[in-house]
């Protein structure tokens, strides 16, 4: 009987860690979505101020001027940092919909590659991490 007894308390203890590691992953993928939108904020106040830093390349198969890329950035990332302070209440659509803003600022972030690439392939690392850090999680905790 205290056999099982300590049993019960090791999968009780073992599914109390995960949820806490479930809920430390989807607390941290809200402050990269955060972090990811407020430097796409940033990105699009940079592009629609026409900074000098960025060099946009000929004959690039998908090319917008460069104060349409900022309002996507900027739009994007306002609504990005908004769907990461909603995840931190622990809302069910606030996941769904931060794998999917996350995926379209990975692909915003593609075709951004030619006028930063170091920056563009940063952000699509933050993004890959999150939708990862949103997709892989325990049902218990989606029950919310």
């Amino acid at each position: 009987m205290a056999t099982h007894t300590g049993a019960g308390h090791a999968d009780t203890n073992g599914d109390r860690s995960t949820r806490i590691a479930v809920t430390g992953w989807t607390a941290f993928a809200s402050a990269l979505m955060i972090f990811g939108g407020i430097m796409a904020i940033l990105e699009g106040i940079s592009a629609l101020a026409k900074d000098k830093v960025f060099v946009a390349t000929n004959n690039y198969t998908f090319q917008f001027s460069l104060s349409s890329w900022g309002w996507i950035h900027l739009i994007l990332g306002i609504v990005i940092a908004l769907a990461g302070f909603a995840l931190l209440s622990g809302a069910l659509w606030a996941r769904a919909v931060g794998v999917v803003l996350a995926g379209i600022a990975m692909i915003a972030n593609f075709l951004w590659l030619p006028y930063f690439p170091l920056w563009a392939l940063a952000l699509i690392a933050v993004n890959g991490f999150v939708i990862w850090a949103l997709c892989t999680s325990n049902r218990d905790t989606l029950t919310r």
